[in-house]
């Protein structure tokens, strides 16, 4: 259900906060005219939706959904059906494997995609690359945006009213636009500027290290095109995703530990540099048509549990728009977009992304042949570490994506939490450690209170940490001898009520100290910007901390490290 005033999504029959009645989500249906030769975006109540807004003649339904193609992206099409220049002045679009072209419809899949190699296809590219003019397809364009007019009325006041209100209850200099280089974020930072008649709005961009080169020419000229606006650059320079992928493998689609190494670990990095404790409200260009998950998001949300970054509010303004809504704007407000939409990617995130389908890895082997064939190799390399005995097969029929947990991987050993109960002290757990206990593994312990080592006993190096409300010692905290442990260190909980869920967030603590791989997680998941990775420490500022324990949830954060979801194995037999 959608409330219309208050522009929030309910599970109730009215709305929440101004208790009005709710509305279904009434979603765009596309029409084809035949005698114009475009699509119609009409809204599924629309009585006039049989009818061309630009002739007057009868139209028929088309899709859900649609985006157009390119020439680039029909040549190549032309080229895999054996057809160069067929459709060169076709009105060609398209919904994921179906191509529109004109009344007919043509469905390409993984076979078309394996009929020709890379080189081939490239030298067909260039050989026709004269002859691919954009004539007709600007001329289709244009009677598009004509015929849509109403409909891109529609979509930029409401969301410009949006906007306005959203931002009525910051102050501007709180106000965030995040920037990725992909036609939503294009979209949203355009609306957004023109919306509240400020071109100096901050944007920032998170340059995952994995991005389209086309996407880097594109953040390069949108700085250049937009000379007043902050732009501000996210990046993790301190890590290296081959080197990474080599020591905990691949990201999987269950599995993408590169987000939140490479891109919302710097974005916090960058939030916390320069908006401090101050919150913010940041525009989204996410929509909730384009994924499962992304459908059950609010289309303005704070709630802790939801969003990565906790210190933000975020808006999406584009939030019901279908993806021909995105280009309807583009067109008709004469916006510059990411050229990689041009060769056909419906989607300009990391360019090795698991969740990437068959076209873009077959785009990729023909755009940017080096880096696939380096990305083929090393998955293949990892298949084989693994024990996959049919390494190249696992890697091209996209299995290597499905991949859970750490079978296989070395560094898998390092999120066991091995521990014995001590024998001669109630409630004392003795954990093993992958190196000596030191000032960062005490550091560890500042979300549960004080840590002291003046309270502890110095003849066996004891550290006490006593909680802050109640001023009592809680933990206690000794290097410690055992069999079979090359390092270890006995933790003992006292003055609690709850002994067994303070050890379990203890084991936490004890699996960030052996497993952390500054995959930036805790540094977002901290509000109050107490948590940093700094070199290869991991420190928390007692300053900062709340000691609101949310480092140390499962709620918030399973099995108290990132690397847990990445690495866990499943028992043998």
């Amino acid at each position: 259900m959608w409330c219309k005033d208050c522009r929030r999504e309910t599970q109730q029959g009215e709305c929440e906060i101004c208790g009005k009645a709710t509305e279904k989500d009434i979603p765009a249906e596309i029409y084809r005219c035949s005698s114009c030769n475009i699509p119609i975006i009409r809204s599924a109540n629309d009585i006039n939706r049989f009818t061309c807004p630009k002739c007057g003649e009868e139209t028929v339904y088309m899709a859900s959904d649609l985006r157009p193609v390119f020439p680039e992206e029909r040549l190549l099409i032309e080229l895999i059906l054996d057809k160069p220049l067929a459709f060169l002045n076709s009105s060609v679009w398209a919904n994921a494997n179906r191509y529109y072209i004109d009344d007919k419809v043509i469905s390409i899949s993984s076979k078309h995609y394996k009929k020709y190699t890379p080189d081939y296809l490239i030298e067909m590219l260039e050989k026709y690359e004269k002859q691919n003019s954009y004539s007709y397809f600007d001329k289709n364009i244009a009677d598009f945006v004509s015929a849509n007019k109403a409909r891109l009325n529609y979509i930029i006041d409401e969301s410009h009213t949006f906007i306005q209100e959203e931002a009525s209850k910051y102050p501007r200099e709180n106000i965030v636009l995040s920037f990725s280089g992909g036609k939503d974020s294009t979209v949203t930072a355009d609306l957004a500027v023109k919306a509240l008649s400020d071109p100096s709005l901050v944007h920032i961009f998170g340059n995952t290290t994995l991005e389209f080169p086309l996407t880097i020419e594109y953040a390069q000229r949108f700085r250049s095109n937009n000379p007043k606006a902050i732009f501000r650059i996210a990046q993790n320079k301190e890590q290296d995703f081959y080197n990474v992928c080599e020591d905990i493998g691949p990201p999987a689609r269950m599995m993408r530990w590169c987000c939140s190494m490479f891109k919302t670990g710097p974005i916090t990095r960058i939030l916390n540099r320069y908006y401090r404790d101050i919150n913010i409200l940041t525009f989204y260009g996410i929509r909730k048509c384009e994924s499962v998950s992304r459908s059950k998001y609010n289309r303005v949300e704070d709630n802790a549990e939801s969003i990565k970054i906790k210190k933000q509010k975020v808006a999406s303004p584009i939030f019901l728009w279908q993806d021909l809504d995105i280009w309807l704007y583009i067109f008709g407000e004469n916006i510059d977009f990411n050229d990689a939409y041009r060769l056909g990617y419906d989607r300009v995130g990391c360019w090795c992304c698991p969740n990437n389908n068959e076209r873009a890895q077959f785009l990729s082997s023909i755009y940017m042949p080096e880096q696939y064939q380096k990305w083929r190799s090393f998955l293949i390399d990892f298949a084989r570490k693994i024990g996959k005995p049919d390494a190249e097969i696992y890697v091209d029929t996209g299995k290597w994506k499905a991949r859970q947990g750490g079978n296989g991987v070395k560094a898998a050993q390092d999120v066991k939490i091995r521990y014995t109960n001590c024998t001669v002290e109630d409630y004392a757990k003795i954990y093993s450690l992958n190196r000596p206990v030191d000032d960062e593994f005490l550091n560890l312990f500042t979300p549960f209170g004080k840590v002291s080592k003046e309270l502890g006993r110095k003849l066996i190096n004891e550290s006490i940490v006593v909680d802050l409300k109640t001023n009592t010692p809680i933990l206690s905290i000794q290097p410690f001898t055992q069999d079979g442990y090359e390092y270890s260190v006995k933790v003992k909980t006292m003055n609690v009520s709850k002994h067994e869920d303070l050890q379990r967030m203890v084991g936490y603590q004890v699996r960030k100290f052996n497993a952390c791989r500054k995959c930036l997680k805790c540094e977002s998941l901290c509000q109050f910007g107490a948590i940093s990775i700094v070199g290869d420490t991991y420190h928390i500022d007692e300053n900062k901390c709340k000691r609101c324990k949310m480092c140390v949830t499962a709620k918030y954060l399973d099995g108290g490290c990132l690397m847990d979801k990445y690495l866990k194995t499943k028992e043998q037999g």
